[in-house]
C-alpha cells in the first residue's frame, strides 16, 4: 500500500521554517560520567548472563531506566526539543558482541517508550511540544569496505543482512512511539542506503511514513566519509529517501566540522542538521571544550544561516546544550535552497547532470557484451587488469562506467559482485558513478546492493507487462539509483517514431505518476539500430531516434535520453574511419536533438567540423535518410577514406629585440628569456624618474601578462621559475638604486602580514612588494607560499598586525581570497585588507572581494604603489577620505562590470582549423626513436649536469651583470663575480659530496599520431590499436601571423590519416628533493648566504638537467640529430631541432593536461615529483614538459581563444563547459558569465 506522511510530519516542517530546532547531547558521554560498574548493566534480570555486558549502553534501558531517563530530561530541561533514542547499537550485528540478538525489538521498543513518556511530560509541563527520534546506528560492520587487506572484494556484511537488521529495529521503535527516525553517524554510505531501504519497504508494509533524519559523519580533515565520499556525493546518494533533514555529526568538533556543513547548506534542498562533538578528545580521550566555548562556534553556524537543527555529540553534556540554547535563542533557521532539478549521481564524489550540462560520455569498454578483450579478463578472472581497463575509461574522460557481465561462460551475478566490491576499493575508479548494466533483473539488483555511490540502472523496461516493471521501477527508486528506461514493451522493442514516443510516453506517465520516480532520474534509451543496412525498413533508424529525442526532451520534462551509439554503424564493422563519422554525423544532428548522454568510445570519435566534405555529406544522406541512394553512394566512396589529417611550424628569431625596451622586458619575462635583461633593465631606469618605476612598470606589467597566461586555474612551475628568474635578475640590479633612496627614519611605520595564499606557489610578486615596503621602514611578516586562511589570520593576530597583504598568482587564488576576507568579516578583524599578484585586478577585488569584508580592501596593482596605500591606511588623518575614495572608485568598476562586454578573438574555430600548418608529411618520414616507454634516472651523474649549468642568470641573480665567462673579467664586478663563482663551486661539492643533492628524472617516448587537427592519441605499442592517453592541444585563432597560420602543437605530431608512425616524447626532472629543508637549515643558522646559494644552484641544476636530458633524447634516446655539435652557449639558445613545450606554457595554455603527462611517466613514483593542489610542482627545483621532433616545430601563443574551440575542447575531453572555461579564463576572448 502506498505510505501516506505521518501528521507529524507538517508540524516538524512548519515548525522547522520558524525557529532552529534543539536536538540533546551525548547519550554515551553522560552514561560515561555515571561511573557504571557491571551490576548496574545487568540488573536482577542479566545477572547470569554468560559474558560481560559492561559497555552495552543500550541494555540500560531494560537495566536502569531510571538513569536513561533522567538524562533525557535533562537534556530536555537545558532546551532540546528532539530526543534521540539509547538505541545506537540495537541491531542485531551490534548486539550479537553480547550474544543479546534476540532481544533487538525489546531494547528498541522500550527504548523508544522511556524517550515517549519523558518528552511527553515535559511537553506537558512547558507547553512546548517535544519528539522522540528512534536512532538507527551504523553497527559495527562495512558493506562498502573490506576486513581484510589481502582480499579487498572481501565484504564482513551484505546489503540484505543490514536491510533485515534496521527493519527489525526501526519496526520496534516506531511501536515504542517514536515520531521519526534518525540515520546517524553513517560513516558507510552503503549502510545507510541498506536503513533508507528497510525504512521505504517498512513505511509501505504500514501504509504510513514517518519522517527521516539523516547525519553521515566525516572522519578527519580530508573532508570525506570513511568510505570515501565527499559531503556532495554523500547527499546525491541518500537524497532519494527525501528526508526531513540531512545532516553531520560525530567525529569532528563544531569548527572542524563548519565547513562540511556549510558545503551541504548550499547543496541539500532540505532541512539541514549538525550535532558535532565537544571539541576534538584530548591524549586521553576526554573532550575538554566548555558549553560557552562549543555554543560560540555553534552559534555561527545559526548566524550564518547553515542550519536547521543543532544539537550536540560526543562529550556534549545538558549544560552545552543549554549554553546553544541560549546562544541561538531569536536567531532565524537557513532558508532552504530552491535547487533546480538535475539527475544528481555520484561515485565517490558527486557527478550532476544538470539543463546546461554537455554531452555525458559512458565509457564502454568494461562490458561482456562489447569488448572482447574486457570478456577475456573476466572469464579468466584476470580482476587486476580488468580493473586497469575500468581505470582507463575513466582517465580517458569516461564520465560514468557501464559494467556489464552478461555472458553465457561467466557466473554474472558473482562476477559483477566482485568487480563492483573491487572497484570500490579503487578510488581513482569508484570516483565516478556506476551504470549497471544487464538484461537480467537479479544481476542489477546484486550490483544494485554494492554501489555506495547514486548508480545508473541499465536497463528496465515493460517489455514483461506493466507490473513488472512497476516492481522494478520501485525497487530502482528504493535503493536510490537513476534509470534508464528501454522503448520495448510487450510487443517487442519500438523501431518507429511512432513507436518510440508512445512507449516512452506511457513509461513516464507510470513512473511518475503512479510509482512517483523522480523524473530528472529517468533515462530513456529509444533504441538505436544500424543504418545503410541495404534493408529498406532501415533507412529512417537513425532519423526515428532523433526525432524520438527531441520529442521526449520537449514533451517529457526533465527525462533524459542515451543510447549506444556503436549500433547505428554496426552495417559498416570493419572500416572505423566511415564508422568513426558515422558516430560523428549521428552524434552531431542527436546532441542539437538533445541526446543527453551515450555509451561510446570517445577515443574513436571524429571532429564533426573536420570530416572532409564528400564523406560527411555522403554520412549525412544516410544518417539523415535524405536520398534513396545514400547506402549505395556511401559504398562507393568507403573505402577511400582510412584516416584524417594535421600538420607542424618554424623557429622564434630575435625580431622582439627590435622593439621598445618596456616591450621587450614584457616579452623576456613571459619567455623566460635571461640573455638581455641586464641591459634592458638598465636603459629602463634611465628612462625612468625613480628605480621603483622600473618593477611597476614594465616588469610589473610583464607579470601581469605571466598571470594572463597561467591563470587558467593549475600553477606550472617550470614557467614561473623562468619568469622568476628574469624578474629577481631586474630586481636585483636595482636593489641598489632603490636602497639608495632608503628613508633615514628608524621607526617601523607599521606591519604588515603577507601571504601567497593556498594552494598557490608563487611570491615573485610578494617578495618585490615586501623589498619596497622594508625600504621604506616597514616591518614585515612573510609567511611564504601556500599559507591556510587560518594561519595567515592567527599570525595576524598574534603579531599584531596592522595591515594583511594577499598574493597569488594563479585563478583559485582569487576565490581563496575572497574566502579569507570572509573569514576576516566572520572572526571580526577591522585590518585593512590588501590584494595583489598576476591575475587579482581591480575589477575581481571590487566585484567579489570587497563586499565581503565591511572594512578597506584595497587592490594594489604593482609594488611601488603598495607604499602609499600602506601609509594613507595607516594614517588617522588619511584613511578616512582615502577608503571613501577607494569604496566610490569600486562602486563604479562594479557597475562598469555589470556593463562591459569581453574582447573577441579574430576567427572561428573552423576558421583557424582551416589555416593549420600545411606539412608535405608524404615528404617527410618522422624518426623512430631509439628506445619507447619509460627510462628511468634515479641517480644521475651531477657531474655530467653541471656542463650544461647556464651561470650567467646565477651571477644576475645575485646583481651581477654580464655575461659568463665574461663577467668573470669584467672591470667592475669581476672580482666579486669570481668570488661567488668560487663560492659556487664549493658549495657544489659540498652538495654532492655529503649527497644533499640528487638528480631524479624520467623520460618516455611514446608511439603517437595527431587526429581531428588538435588531438595527439598516444598508443600502448606500435600495433597503434589502443589509445591510453589524448593530448588535447589548442589552437590560436588569430589572422596576425605573418604566414597566415594558426598554429596547434598537435600540428607537430604526423596525423594518422597520413600513414606515418609518429611519436611523441615527455619529461619530468628534479634536483630540488631536501632542498627546502637543507636551505631552511641554513636560514635557521643565520646563514641566508648559503640558504640562497643552495636554492639558486638548484634552480639552475634543475634547468641544467632539463637542457640535458633533452639533449640526450635529440641524439640518443630518440636520436633523430645523433650528430648534433652545440656547445652550451648554442644549447641556451635553443639552436637544436625540437621544443620541449609544457602544460600551462603559452603554447598549450591548458593545465589539466599536466595530469596526463604526469600519468604517462609515472613522474610521482619514478622521478618523486608530485602535483599540488593546484598543479605546480614539487619539489619546486623541478622541470617537466612534452618533446617534439619535427624540424619546424616551433614555441608560440595560443593568444584568446572563441567560445566554439572552448565547446569543442570540454567535448573532447568530456569535461563541463563551466569547468574547462574556469581553466582557461585567461585565453577566453568572451565572458563565461
Amino acid at each position: 500500500m502506498a505510505a501516506v506522511p505521518s501528521a507529524l510530519t507538517a508540524t516538524l516542517t512548519e515548525q522547522l521554517g520558524q525557529r532552529i530546532l534543539m536536538l540533546d547531547g551525548g547519550m554515551g558521554t553522560m552514561l560515561q560520567n555515571a561511573e557504571l560498574d557491571e551490576a548496574d548493566f545487568r540488573g536482577e534480570r542479566f545477572s547470569d548472563w554468560p559474558s560481560d555486558l559492561k559497555g552495552n549502553n543500550d541494555l540500560l534501558a531494560l537495566t536502569r531506566p531510571d538513569l536513561v531517563t533522567r538524562i533525557h530530561r535533562q537534556y530536555l530541561e537545558a532546551g532540546a526539543d528532539i530526543i534521540e533514542t539509547n538505541t545506537f547499537n540495537s541491531t542485531r550485528l551490534s548486539q550479537s558482541d553480547y550474544g543479546m540478538e534476540e532481544l533487538v525489538p525489546e531494547l528498541n521498543r522500550e527504548s523508544a517508550r522511556l524517550a515517549r513518556e519523558v518528552c511527553d511530560a515535559v511537553a506537558s509541563e512547558t507547553g512546548v511540544p517535544r519528539y522522540v527520534a528512534g536512532v538507527l546506528g551504523p553497527t559495527s560492520r562495512t558493506a562498502s569496505l573490506s576486513p581484510d587487506v589481502n582480499d579487498p572484494a572481501k565484504r564482513n556484511v551484505t546489503f540484505d543482512a543490514l536491510r533485515d537488521n534496521y527493519y527489525e529495529a526501526a519496526e520496534a521503535l516506531i511501536e515504542g512511539g517514536a515520531d521519526l527516525i534518525m540515520i546517524e553517524t553513517i560513516f558507510d554510505t552503503l549502510n545507510a542506503k541498506a536503513a533508507i531501504f528497510a525504512l521505504e519497504a517498512l513505511f509501505a508494509d504500514r501504509g504510513e511514513r514517518l519522517p527521516v533524519m539523516i547525519s553521515g559523519t566525516i572522519t578527519d580533515a580530508s573532508g570525506r566519509t570513511l568510505s570515501g565520499q565527499t559531503t556532495e556525493a554523500f547527499w546525491n546518494s541518500v537524497r532519494h529517501a527525501e528526508p526531513l533533514s540531512i545532516g553531520l555529526n560525530c567525529a569532528l568538533g563544531a569548527a572542524e566540522l563548519r565547513p562540511y556543513v556549510e558545503e551541504l547548506s548550499t547543496k541539500a534542498d532540505t532541512f539541514v542538521s549538525a550535532h558535532p562533538n565537544a571539541g576534538l578528545p584530548n591524549e586521553f580521550g576526554e573532550y575538554d571544550q566548555t558549553p560557552e566555548e562549543m555554543a560560540a562556534i555553534v552559534a555561527e553556524f545559526a548566524q550564518s544561516g547553515l542550519v536547521n537543527i543543532i544539537g550536540g555529540c560526543c562529550g556534549s553534556t545538558p549544560e552545552h546544550i543549554a549554553a546553544i540554547h541560549a546562544a541561538i535563542e531569536g536567531m532565524s533557521p537557513r532558508q532552504v535552497p530552491e535547487r533546480p532539478r538535475a539527475c544528481r549521481l555520484s561515485g565517490l564524489e558527486p557527478f550532476n547532470i544538470e539543463k546546461d550540462s554537455l554531452f555525458v560520455n559512458v565509457g564502454e569498454r568494461t562490458n561482456v557484451t562489447g569488448s572482447a578483450r574486457f570478456k577475456r579478463l573476466i572469464v579468466d578472472e584476470d580482476y587486476n587488469t580488468a580493473l586497469e581497463v575500468a581505470l582507463e575509461q575513466v582517465e580517458n574522460g569516461a564520465q560514468v562506467i557501464d559494467i556489464n557481465m552478461d555472458e553465457g561462460m561467466l557466473e554474472s551475478e558473482e562476477a559483477m559482485v566482485r568487480f563492483l566490491n573491487l572497484i570500490a576499493g579503487e578510488p581513482d575508479i569508484a570516483r565516478v558513478p556506476i551504470m549497471i548494466d544487464s538484461s537480467k533483473w537479479e544481476i542489477i539488483e546484486a550490483g544494485l546492493k554494492c554501489v555506495q555511490g547514486k548508480a545508473v540502472v541499465n536497463s528496465i523496461s515493460m517489455k514483461e507487462g506493466e507490473e513488472a516493471f512497476r516492481e522494478q521501477a520501485t525497487l530502482c527508486r528504493r535503493y536510490g539509483a537513476a534509470v534508464v528506461v528501454m522503448a520495448f514493451d510487450e510487443q517487442g522493442q519500438a523501431d518507429t517514431f511512432a513507436r518510440k514516443t508512445e512507449i516512452c510516453q506511457r513509461a513516464y506517465q507510470i513512473l511518475v505518476d503512479e510509482v512517483g520516480f523522480p523524473p530528472e532520474d529517468i533515462i530513456f534509451d529509444p533504441n538505436i539500430f544500424a543504418i545503410a543496412t541495404g534493408i529498406e525498413e532501415h533507412n529512417n533508424y537513425a532519423v526515428d531516434f532523433i526525432e524520438a529525442t527531441r520529442w521526449i526532451r520537449e514533451h517529457l520534462p526533465h527525462a533524459m535520453v542515451s543510447g549506444g551509439v556503436s549500433n547505428v554503424s554496426f552495417s559498416f564493422r570493419g572500416n572505423n574511419p566511415v564508422r568513426e563519422a558515422i558516430h560523428s554525423a549521428f552524434l552531431y544532428h542527436a546532441i542539437r536533438a538533445e541526446l543527453s548522454m551515450g555509451i561510446v568510445n570517445a577515443g574513436q570519435l571524429a571532429v564533426y567540423d573536420d570530416l572532409p566534405a564528400e564523406l560527411r555529406d555522403a554520412v549525412e544522406d544516410v544518417v539523415l535518410n535524405r536520398r534513396p541512394d545514400g547506402t549505395e553512394r556511401l559504398l562507393d566512396i568507403a573505402d577511400r577514406y582510412k584516416g584524417d589529417g594535421s600538420g607542424p611550424a618554424k623557429k622564434e628569431d630575435l625580431e622582439w629585440r627590435s622593439w621598445e625596451v618596456e616591450k621587450r622586458i614584457s616579452h623576456a619575462l613571459v619567455k623566460g628569456i635571461t640573455a638581455y635583461i641586464e641591459d634592458d633593465t638598465e636603459q629602463a631606469r634611465q628612462r625612468a624618474q625613480r628605480p621603483i618605476e622600473v618593477i611597476e612598470g614594465p616588469l610589473m606589467d610583464g607579470m601581469n601578462v605571466v598571470g594572463d597566461l597561467f591563470g587558467a586555474g593549475k600553477m606550472f612551475l617550470p614557467q614561473v621559475v623562468k619568469s622568476a628568474r628574469v624578474m629577481k635578475q631586474a630586481v636585483a640590479y636595482l636593489i641598489p638604486y632603490i636602497e639608495a633612496e632608503k628613508t633615514e627614519e628608524t621607526k617601523a611605520k607599521g606591519k604588515i602580514v603577507m601571504a601567497t595564499v593556498k594552494g598557490d606557489v608563487h611570491d615573485i610578486g610578494k617578495n618585490i612588494v615586501g623589498v619596497v615596503l622594508q625600504c621604506n621602514n616597514y616591518d614585515v611578516v612573510d609567511l611564504g607560499v601556500m599559507v591556510s586562511a587560518e594561519k595567515i589570520l592567527q599570525t595576524a593576530k598574534a603579531e599584531k598586525a596592522d595591515i594583511i597583504g594577499l598574493s597569488g598568482l594563479i585563478t583559485p587564488s582569487l576565490d581563496e581570497m575572497v574566502y579569507v576576507a570572509k573569514e576576516m568579516q566572520r572572526q571580526g578583524f577591522d585590518l585593512p585588507l590588501l590584494i595583489g599578484g598576476a591575475t587579482t585586478s581591480k575589477a575581481h577585488t571590487a566585484v567579489k572581494i570587497e563586499p565581503g569584508y565591511e572594512h578597506p580592501v584595497i587592490y594594489v596593482a604593482d609594488a611601488s604603489r603598495a607604499v602609499g596605500v600602506a601609509g594613507k591606511l595607516l594614517s588617522p588623518t588619511l584613511k578616512p577620505s582615502y577608503v571613501a575614495e577607494i569604496r566610490a572608485e569600486y562602486d563604479q568598476v562594479r557597475e562598469r562590470n555589470a556593463r562591459r562586454r569581453p574582447k573577441a578573438a579574430d576567427l572561428s574555430y573552423a576558421e583557424a582549423r582551416e589555416r593549420k600548418l600545411p606539412i608535405d608529411w608524404a615528404g617527410y618520414t618522422p624518426p623512430r626513436p631509439a628506445i619507447t616507454g619509460l627510462e628511468v634516472f634515479d641517480s644521475y651523474d651531477i657531474e655530467e649536469l653541471i656542463e650544461r649549468i647556464d651561470w650567467t642568470p646565477f651571477f644576475m641573480s645575485w646583481e651581477l651583470a654580464g655575461k659568463y665567462p665574461k663577467i668573470l673579467d669584467d672591470k667592475v664586478v669581476g672580482e666579486a663575480a669570481r668570488s661567488l663563482f668560487a663560492d659556487a663551486q664549493e658549495m657544489l661539492r659540498k652538495l654532492i659530496a655529503e649527497k644533499h643533492i640528487q638528480a631524479r628524472g624520467v623520460i618516455g617516448l611514446w608511439p603517437a599520431n595527431s587526429v581531428d587537427d588538435d588531438v595527439i592519441e598516444v598508443y600502448a605499442d606500435e600495433s597503434r590499436t589502443q589509445v591510453v592517453e589524448r593530448l588535447h592541444h589548442i589552437r590560436q585563432q588569430t589572422t596576425k601571423n605573418r604566414d597566415g597560420v594558426c598554429y596547434s602543437l598537435a600540428d607537430f605530431v604526423a596525423p594518422k590519416a597520413s600513414g606515418k608512425p609518429d611519436w611523441i616524447g615527455g619529461f619530468a626532472v628534479t634536483t630540488g628533493h631536501g632542498v627546502e629543508a637543507l636551505a631552511e637549515r641554513y636560514k635557521a643558522a643565520g646563514d641566508d648566504y648559503s640558504a640562497i646559494m643552495v636554492q639558486a644552484l638548484t634552480d639552475r641544476m634543475a634547468e641544467a638537467f632539463a637542457e640535458r636530458m633533452h639533449e640526450r633524447v635529440r641524439k640518443e634516446f630518440w636520436g633523430y640529430v645523433p650528430d648534433e655539435q652545440l656547445d652550451n652557449v648554442e644549447l641556451i639558445a635553443e639552436k637544436y631541432q625540437g621544443i620541449r613545450p609544457a602544460p600551462g606554457y603559452p603554447a598549450c595554455p591548458d593545465h589539466t593536461e599536466k595530469s596526463t603527462l604526469f600519468r604517462l611517466l609515472d613522474a610521482p613514483k619514478n622521478a618523486g615529483i608530485d602535483l599540488t593542489e593546484n598543479f605546480a610542482m614539487w619539489p619546486a627545483a623541478a622541470v617537466s614538459g612534452w618533446y617534439f621532433s619535427h624540424p619546424q616545430s616551433k614555441y608560440f601563443s595560443t593568444g584568446k581563444i572563441t567560445r566554439d574551440q572552448v565547446e569543442a575542447l570540454a567535448e573532447r575531453k568530456q569535461m563541463s563547459l563551466k569547468e574547462l572555461e574556469r581553466w582557461l579564463s585567461p585565453v577566453l576572448s568572451y565572458d563565461p558569465a
